[in-house]
């Protein structure tokens, strides 16, 4: 089993998988403007936050968390922000900046408002950043370098009798040599809580878990929704999941079995090694992102029926043993499974395969997901804006 892997070393000693720039607008008004200028630089990456002025409380840490993550995640080479709020422009810049990565920014107020202007700046300023992080070579780094956010989603009985159970055997062995992953989608605990609380560190995390089960059912009864039918969701249930609970059941196997460290909100990064939960959306846009903005180079995505849907800045790595399903979805699917479902292979034997195309992609494969560009980031809302 290999232990290393070719990637990109950061100022800040994190190591990244790709070497992306990241064309980044923080205000809804320089959207359409980033659109053109990430468009006119191949290879660039786009983040589009929508919301600007009016964003209040939580929403505004939580926004403002994302994005200094998203600059920050060892993935992204450099970053050049377009904005139409120079103070915001400021506060995200210098939260990049701490990991000495390369950040270039351009406001409306720098081009007099003029969107044309704007473009021109972004293209020139896009280029020279691009042609500097090009200059980076891939070198040899531990996996214990590594990060990864484990997702399921569009789920089926074999999702959790097989690709899950084989995620969490790499999360276990991963995080035996060092490095670290976290699960979300706090809903998809419910029912099975009580599995992730004897994993707990300290009695800290056991009631940091619970808050976050009890909060997620209050949110739902305070809206009036049953979860029993919200979730598991209608293609879940005509893929054989019946309630939340067996759902939950089969999500929480994606994270091994290894002591939880902590319980971390969405797209916060952890401060120590191992096992994370974080307190999050089940809806995987918003799943997804809160992991890229937490640092992880890397997602493993399991689906029943398919489901074509990667994050942007962390590649994702799809995996099915639904038998159907890997038969259909040839451009979908970068690791299939559908041999341990039929009683073909074990296991452990599955999960040493998945290993070697986990190396393989930190060290340059593409994903299908970003082959074909089925990827973008969501911003997490919660209230009301002025």
């Amino acid at each position: 089993m290999k232990e290393k892997f070719l990637g990109f070393e950061r100022p800040d000693g994190t190591v990244g998988i790709r070497n992306h720039l990241l064309v980044m607008s923080i205000t809804g008004l320089t959207g359409p403007i980033a659109r053109k200028i990430s468009l006119n630089l191949p290879g660039s990456l786009l983040i589009d936050n929508p919301y600007g002025s009016g964003i209040l409380g939580e929403d505004r840490l939580r926004q403002d968390r994302a994005m200094i993550g998203f600059g920050n995640n060892p993935n992204i080479g450099a970053v050049l922000i377009i904005s139409g709020d120079p103070p915001k422009t400021e506060n995200i810049k210098r939260g990049i900046n701490k990991t000495g990565k390369i950040v270039e920014t351009i406001t409306l107020e720098d081009c007099n408002h003029d969107s044309i202007s704007m473009f021109e700046k972004g293209i020139r300023l896009g280029a020279k950043l691009m042609l500097e992080i090009s200059r980076k070579r891939r070198s040899l780094h531990h996996v214990s370098n590594l990060f990864v956010g484990l997702e399921c989603g569009r789920s089926d009985p074999s999702s959790g009798m097989v690709a899950n159970p084989i995620m969490g055997l790499i999360a276990d062995y991963l995080i035996d040599l060092g490095g670290s992953a976290v699960i979300g989608e706090t809903t998809e605990w419910l029912g099975a809580e009580h599995l992730l609380v004897k994993r707990a560190k300290n009695n800290q995390v056991k009631e940091e878990i619970l808050n976050a089960v009890n909060f997620q059912k209050n949110l739902a009864i305070s809206n009036n929704i049953n979860l029993l039918g919200n979730n598991p969701g209608y293609t879940n249930i005509e893929a054989g999941l019946s309630t939340i609970e067996e759902k939950s059941l089969g999500n929480i196997t994606k994270s091994g079995t290894k002591v939880i460290e902590s319980v971390i909100d969405w797209g916060e990064k952890p401060t120590i090694d191992g096992m994370h939960l974080m307190h999050a959306p089940a809806y995987a846009p918003e799943s997804l992102s809160g992991f890229a903005a937490a640092g992880c180079q890397l997602i493993f995505f399991s689906t029943g029926v398919g489901n074509s849907f990667n994050n942007h800045i962390s590649p994702s790595i799809k995996i099915s043993a639904n038998p159907k399903t890997c038969k259909k979805l040839h451009e979908q699917l970068d690791f299939k499974c559908s041999q341990v479902f039929e009683g073909k292979k074990t296991l452990y034997q599955s999960s040493d395969e998945l290993w070697e195309i986990f190396i393989d992609i930190c060290s340059g494969t593409r994903t299908w997901g970003e082959i074909l560009s089925e990827s973008t980031e969501v911003f997490s809302r919660i209230g009301r804006s002025l």
